[in-house]
């Protein structure tokens, strides 16, 4: 099987080539939380039809499967990255050491980790919390969300790592520039 790497341009600055795949994957994972967000929102206008027992596992579904396709790209980041960091040169791999340090800072575990309630009790006792002040149906939705919370955490943090980079590159255009700063 062939292995994907992100130095696919012929100009020679394959770590140029790497950030912006790993932007690529970082605007990927968010489009992903987003539409996870968005048909989360769009499910009210099917309370009139569809029973909560019915709506709100679906709800509970969605932010799951959102979540665990983020989860899944973010580890594909990780792997493309480092099998990319073996082909560059040292100065080219100093340039990439910020991106590099935020999946050695915050290391994202198995998704089997995130979804046993067991090794979540903090999350479990918050989503219960909300599920008893709201109505025990919402407990999965809490849990999940939770998952999908620490998932757009990381991609921010890895974001602004990307665009740190990409700023000392030279690859901001003056209106992120602008964005980063402000």
């Amino acid at each position: 099987m062939k292995q994907q790497h992100y130095f696919t341009d012929k100009t020679g600055r394959s770590a140029v080539a790497i950030v912006k795949g790993i932007d690529r994957d970082v605007e990927w994972g968010e489009d992903i939380l987003m539409l996870g967000l968005g048909i989360v929102m769009l499910s009210s206008t099917f309370a009139p039809i569809a029973p909560p027992q019915v709506l709100l596992p679906l709800v509970a579904l969605t932010f799951a499967i959102t979540s665990s396709l983020a989860r899944i790209n973010y580890h594909r980041m990780e792997r493309r990255l480092s099998d990319s960091m073996k082909y560059l040169e040292s100065h080219e791999q100093a340039k990439l050491r910020p991106i590099c340090q935020v999946f050695v800072d915050q290391p994202m575990g198995s998704l089997t980790e995130s979804y046993n309630p067991l090794k979540n009790i903090k999350r479990l006792a918050k989503s219960a919390i909300g599920a008893v002040l709201i109505n025990p149906l919402w407990l999965p939705i809490f849990y999940t969300m939770g998952i999908q919370i620490v998932e757009e955490d990381n991609l921010q943090v890895l974001n602004k790592a990307v665009m740190r980079v990409e700023k000392s590159l030279g690859l901001l255009k003056p209106v992120e520039q602008e964005r980063e700063t402000g």
